[in-house]
Formats: structure tokens, C-alpha cells, sequence
């Protein structure tokens, strides 16, 4: 039985036709040539438009509801785990099947029904959890409880068998931040813990950064792809938020019970971070250049700002908020218009080209070499001789 529950195929054959699609349009590729490399990579599942894909998901979520409220009709709402175990085995059964005979490739309908048994199963541990501790201990759910601990961890590698299986980017996510919420937990177990805990998530973080880019060199990158690029994000977003003030001092704050946050050890480090770590995503996102860096770095800097704000306000908030609204409308426009065309390795023309891992030349002379004719149009006869008309018996 294979790890992968779509075809491994299918997201080689969509990348291919997305690049031949690009080359055309720049130019690189004749309609002939197009059109028999996109004939040698069938786009053979079913995935509709965005609105579709909308539709099919809140029927989906309708369908799984009522087949959950005719399962706890049969037990009379009286064993949650029961129902929960019958709910979430027959949406995972549903999954499985519709992704086989409909050949549904992230359609919507497959999505709801994977977050659905997710959450079925999250219920059915959660209520099996408290059922096996004690009473008392039932309701310490705060970081750094041994209780939380035997939620979480199962939790986690539910997501992670589920990421490696599907492939969707908000179960990988969801696999990521539980992995961080264990280390936050288990580390808050040691009175040492809560003052490096903001420390060991950036690096936490930068390890699953690294971790995901040789992920990328593996030859499944394209089934990941999603993935991947999705945790990159993440990945850089966590360790920014690990070293950013305001995080640091109000989740002290929060994990002491504190109704008003008080100054935090090592502030001068953490006003460091703060200031210092956009900065760099951002010249790392245009010397690269990476459209990743550059994004994430843009969202980290204007929390900086709000951060600085927070403590150190120097104006009104509204007065504030016109000003840094006029000046980024009027800094996005000045650069649209300067960085056409390419100025300096940079443009602010689109570049969507990301298929660096196929080789255009061979790509062409392997499935181009004979390009397919149509045949010609009408029956035509065949074999008669004048006076025949087809009696050796063949046409």
C-alpha cells in the first residue's frame, strides 16, 4: 500500500502543463510542441474552479453532519468516543473511496472530508485521554501540564501520518504548530524552561527551516510542493514571532497568570530581534531573490511597527495609520513603476516561472520528436483497383 493516497503522478502532470503553458506564452514552445507535451501528461483528476471547489466543500461539511447525527440518533448522544471512532472511520472510508473512483485531487470535497475525520479523531482522543486520568487532573490544560501532554503528542503524529498521506498544506501546518506546542510543553516542565523557551523556538524553527529545504531536493518534491512552500512560510514566520518583544512579554505575561505584563529579562535582545530580524528577511528576499523572504519580511516589519507603537506611541493611533498608509501607497507605487522594466536583478513584472526542475530542451526533443497528426477528416476508401471498387476485401 502506498504512503501517497493521490496518484504521485498527477502533480508531475499538472506542473508540466502550468510550465508548458508559461514557455508558450513567452514564446519558447510552438502550438505543436504544447500541445504534445500536454497530450503525454493527461491531466486525468477531477478538481473544478475556486467556487466549485467552495460548493463541493460546504456539501461535504453537510453530508458528514448528517451522518453524524444519525450515528449518535443510534447510541442516543450517550457515548462520545462511539460516536466519534463510527463518525471519523466513515469519513476517512468516504475519503479513501471518492479519492479512488472520482479521482478528486484537492476538490474541495476531499479537503472537508479529511478535516472532518481529523476532527473526529481529535474528539475521540481528547474525550479517551480524559477518561484514563484522574479527575483532578482533567482540567490542567495549560502549558506545561502532563495532561496537555497526552493530548498533544498523539495529536501530532495523527497530523503528521495525515500530511504524508494527503499532502494539504493546512494539515501540515497544523502538524508543524503542534510540534512546537510539545516543545513549548514539555519544556515549560523545568523552571529554567519559560525563560528559553523563546530561544529554543527560533531555533526550533530554524531547524525545520533547513529540514524542509532538503525536504525540497527529495524526487516527491512536486506532491509536497504545497507543503513545503507553505512551512517555509511558517517556518520563518515562528522564528520572527519566537524573538519579537510584544510576543515574548505578553506570553510571559499570559503562561504567569499576569493581568498586566510586566518587563521581561533580556528585553534589549528581544527590541533586537524586533528591529533587526525583518531587515533581514528582506534583504535576503531581494538578493536572492525570494518572493518568500520578501513577503514574510514585509509582514514582520509592520508588526515590528506595531510593537514600537505599543509601548512607545509618539502620535495618535489614527493620525498614525493615514500617515504610514500614505507613505507605503505611495513607496509600493514608486517602486511598481521604477522596477519596470528589471532594474538591479529586480522587477516588479510577474515571474510565476517555477519549473527550474524540468529541462525544456530534452523535455522537447523526448516527447516532440514525432509530433502527432489529426487524422484527415471524412472515410476514405482503400485497396480497390480501377474497376474494383474495393474487391480485394479491405478498405
Amino acid at each position: 500500500m502506498s504512503w501517497k493516497a493521490y496518484n504521485p503522478a498527477w502533480p508531475l502532470h499538472e506542473a508540466m502543463h502550468a510550465a508548458t503553458a508559461r514557455w508558450h506564452r513567452r514564446g519558447l514552445l510552438a502550438p505543436a510542441q504544447q500541445l504534445a507535451i500536454q497530450t503525454a501528461y493527461p491531466l486525468d483528476f477531477y478538481r473544478p474552479g475556486l467556487f466549485l471547489r467552495i460548493g463541493l466543500f460546504i456539501f461535504a461539511c453537510i453530508g458528514a453532519f448528517g451522518g453524524a447525527v444519525f450515528f449518535a440518533l443510534l447510541t442516543e448522544f450517550d457515548h462520545l468516543k462511539a460516536v466519534a471512532a463510527m463518525c471519523g472511520l466513515g469519513t476517512l472510508a468516504a475519503l479513501e473511496f471518492f479519492i479512488r473512483n472520482s479521482r478528486l485531487y484537492h476538490a474541495g470535497a476531499d479537503q472537508a472530508l479529511l478535516y472532518i475525520t481529523l476532527g473526529w479523531f481529535t474528539v475521540f482522543l481528547v474525550d479517551a485521554v480524559s477518561d484514563a486520568v484522574p479527575y483532578s487532573a482533567r482540567y490542567g490544560t495549560s502549558l506545561g501540564s502532563s495532561y496537555l501532554f497526552l493530548i498533544l503528542w498523539p495529536l501530532f503524529l495523527l497530523f503528521l501520518v495525515a500530511t504524508i498521506r494527503y499532502a494539504d498544506r493546512l494539515v501540515a501546518a497544523g502538524t508543524y504548530l503542534l510540534l512546537l506546542l510539545l516543545m513549548a510543553n514539555w519544556l515549560l516542565q523545568f523552571p529554567v524552561g519559560r525563560l528559553m523557551l523563546p530561544f529554543v523556538l527560533m531555533l526550533a524553527s530554524g531547524a525545520a527551516y533547513w529540514l524542509v529545504k532538503r525536504l525540497g531536493r527529495r524526487p516527491d518534491y512536486l506532491y509536497y510542493r504545497p507543503c513545503l512552500l507553505g512551512l517555509q512560510a511558517l517556518a520563518l514566520a515562528t522564528f520572527y514571532l519566537g524573538g519579537n518583544y510584544y510576543i515574548v512579554r505578553e506570553g510571559n505575561a499570559q503562561i504567569s497568570g499576569e493581568y498586566v505584563s510586566s518587563q521581561i529579562p533580556f528585553a534589549p535582545l528581544f527590541y533586537l530581534f524586533t528591529a533587526s530580524i525583518p531587515l533581514v528577511y528582506i534583504a535576503i528576499g531581494l538578493r536572492r531573490p525570494s518572493r518568500i523572504w520578501l513577503l514574510t519580511g514585509l509582514a514582520a516589519a509592520v508588526f515590528s511597527i506595531f510593537t514600537l507603537r505599543y509601548y512607545r506611541a509618539l502620535m495618535p493611533p489614527e493620525i498614525a495609520a493615514v500617515l504610514a498608509g500614505t507613505v507605503l501607497l505611495a513607496l509600493a507605487a514608486w517602486a511598481a513603476r521604477y522596477l519596470r522594466p528589471a532594474r538591479h536583478g529586480l522587477t516588479s513584472l510577474p515571474n510565476d516561472d517555477h519549473s527550474s526542475h524540468f529541462n525544456l530542451e530534452s523535455l522537447v526533443v523526448a516527447q516532440t520528436a514525432v509530433v502527432p497528426q489529426a487524422p484527415p477528416p471524412g472515410f476514405q476508401f482503400g485497396g480497390g483497383h480501377s474497376g474494383g471498387g474495393g474487391a480485394e476485401g479491405s478498405f
